[in-house]
């Protein structure tokens, strides 16, 4: 029987207000309650917008007397930040990091703008830490205007801050192979240093579901042909193609996308003037998201891979997976972590984000049968991804640096 000493772990989530309906303060509660089975957890976010009492894991604010916003559709914490409230922000991390000492065993810090920051100011106070990557920010845009300068220039603050940070931790964790190498690249990380540790997926939320009752839920009429986009409408994703492809073969297939974001009034605007069958459902709550997947026929990551360094999407794609798991074929971009997901023809599609290849796919669609078969093999496929796993690799993470701790003579 062993007899290792079951740890006191505080997974923190700096750029994150805890929103429960949102699909980021998800991920990180699903992470918790797995890791909870272990060790004894506390999850801590800037904030907490929402009361929320998790029975296997405790919830604290990193600053407990800031004022919740009213606003409930976004958690996330630092945007539209002054750099002047980043500073405070940031002695406010460093005073976290002083009460962790003697509270945790570890602390694993979620990755945001600054990434790396709380994790060296507990190194410094003495609490063994590690970041959790989900992204390295690379500048991609023209500086071609005042205002650009400007955030070109915050940009370059904040990854001088992340970056030596980074190379300063003992550990930090990348989602994908192809982030451990940026991290490597861009950041300076030894590649000794950056285990891969992917995401999971909540199976008793994303399942298999009928399709016919998730239908009439939402008004779905039963023969319609569903394409459906579920995320942020973002630099990131690109639903232009597919709205024109479908504008131009008039096949009366439906576009649904839930979601909101910054593109969402274009994408929107377009698909009413393509004359395309369309529904743009805004955000939802992240328990319902499964029924919505069920309802459609085939379920899409449109990637905009102009928006990533060399065109290589880096970051966890989680979606993907959520899809799958539902039992729903997907069509996303050909790149090296989604193709570890998706087999093209089995269970999905992968072709460039391109209205010409949109064009070639819808001409061809398979039948409603055909893609209720490969979405049986996507179901399967992705029946192994689980958030057990997620929290098995970073609980090793946590031994290995407590014994590392304990071997400094700390």
């Amino acid at each position: 029987m062993s007899t290792r000493k079951r740890l006191s772990i505080c997974y923190a989530a700096p750029g994150q207000n805890l929103l429960p309906t949102a699909g980021p303060t998800r991920n990180v509660l699903s992470v918790a309650e797995a890791l909870s089975e272990w060790a004894d957890v506390a999850v801590a976010f800037r904030s907490v917008l929402v009361p929320f009492d998790p029975k296997t894991y405790r919830v604290i604010a990193i600053e407990p007397a800031s004022p919740a916003s009213g606003n409930h559709k976004d958690d996330t914490a630092t945007r539209g930040f002054h750099p002047v409230r980043h500073l405070a922000y940031c002695r406010r991390l460093q005073a976290f990091a002083r009460e962790c000492v003697g509270s945790f065993d570890v602390v694993l810090e979620k990755g945001w703008r600054l990434s790396g920051y709380l994790s060296a100011c507990c190194h410094r106070a003495g609490v063994p830490a590690a970041l959790v990557e989900n992204a390295v920010s690379l500048w991609l845009d023209p500086v071609d205007d005042v205002r650009q300068l400007g955030k070109y220039m915050l940009h370059r603050a904040a990854v001088a801050v992340t970056n030596s940070c980074c190379r300063r931790i003992p550990i930090v964790i990348a989602e994908t192979e192809q982030l451990k190498q940026q991290l490597v690249t861009h950041r300076g990380v030894p590649p000794d240093r950056i285990p891969v540790i992917r995401l999971g997926v909540d199976h008793r939320l994303f399942r298999p579901m009928d399709q016919q009752p998730a239908r009439d839920a939402l008004g779905i009429a039963p023969d319609s042909v569903v394409l459906l986009y579920v995320g942020g409408i973002d630099e990131y994703h690109d639903l232009e193609p597919v709205v024109d492809a479908l504008g131009l073969v008039k096949r009366g297939i439906e576009l649904h996308v839930v979601g909101d974001g910054e593109y969402r009034a274009r994408f929107e605007a377009r698909a009413e003037t393509a004359g395309i069958r369309s529904r743009f459902y805004g955000h939802v709550r992240h328990d319902t998201v499964a029924q919505y997947i069920a309802a459609a026929d085939l379920c899409i990551a449109p990637y905009r891979t102009t928006a990533f360094h060399n065109g290589v999407v880096t970051f966890s794609t989680l979606k993907i997976p959520e899809y799958m798991a539902c039992g729903r074929p997907v069509v996303s971009v050909p790149s090296p972590a989604i193709g570890r997901l998706i087999a093209n023809g089995v269970n999905g599609f992968l072709f460039p984000n391109d209205a010409s290849s949109w064009v070639s796919f819808v001409n061809a669609l398979p039948s409603r049968e055909c893609l209720a078969k490969l979405g049986r093999a996507a179901a399967e496929a992705a029946a192994s991804i689980r958030w057990e796993s997620t929290a098995k690799g970073y609980l090793q993470v946590c031994q290995q640096l407590t014994l590392r701790d304990l071997g400094s003579g700390r």
